[in-house]
Parts: C-alpha cells; structure tokens; sequence
C-alpha cells in the first residue's frame, strides 16, 4: 500500500501534466482567437460549446469522472478563452 507522501507526490505529477496540457490549449486558442479577429468572425461558437459540452461529459463519463464537473470545468476554460478572443479582436481592430 502507498503511503500518504507517494499518493501526494503522485496528485503533484498529475497537477502539473493538467496546467501543461492547458498551457498547450491556450496556445491553440491564442491562434483561433487570431483567426477569428482576421477573419471577423465572434468571439462566442455557440453551437461549437455545445458540441464541446456533450462531448466532454461523454469523456467524464467514460473515465469515471462526474459529468456535471467536467462540464463546469469546461465552462471556466470557455469563459478564459472568450476573454480572451475578445481581446485579440480589440488588438486588431486598432
């Protein structure tokens, strides 16, 4: 059985594999948000976040994660990155 430091030390490693993979999403984002603004296309893909949000419960589901927090994380994210599209297309408006 794995004492309380290995378990700890493991929830650590998992952390940081979670802020990278997010780190390496906002870079893409960053460049959708781009596009969107070259583009002038909204900063909000309503039918996009829906597909996202099923999708993503599917996934909570699958590995046993409750599918109305995986849901509420995406939200956090989605909200993140509309802020932010929003202001990449303020940048390119100037």
């Amino acid at each position: 059985m794995q004492n309380l430091t290995e378990l700890r030390k493991s929830i650590d490693n998992i952390d940081n594999a979670i802020i990278a993979m997010l780190a390496e999403r906002f870079k893409v984002t960053q460049k959708v948000g781009e596009y969107k603004a070259k583009n002038s296309l909204p900063a909000v893909d309503s039918s996009r976040e829906e597909e996202q949000y099923k999708r993503i419960a599917e996934l909570g589901e699958n590995y046993g994660l409750n599918p109305e927090f995986a849901k509420r994380f995406l939200q956090t994210v989605i909200d993140e990155v509309v802020s932010n599209h929003k202001e990449i297309a303020k940048q390119f408006k100037n």
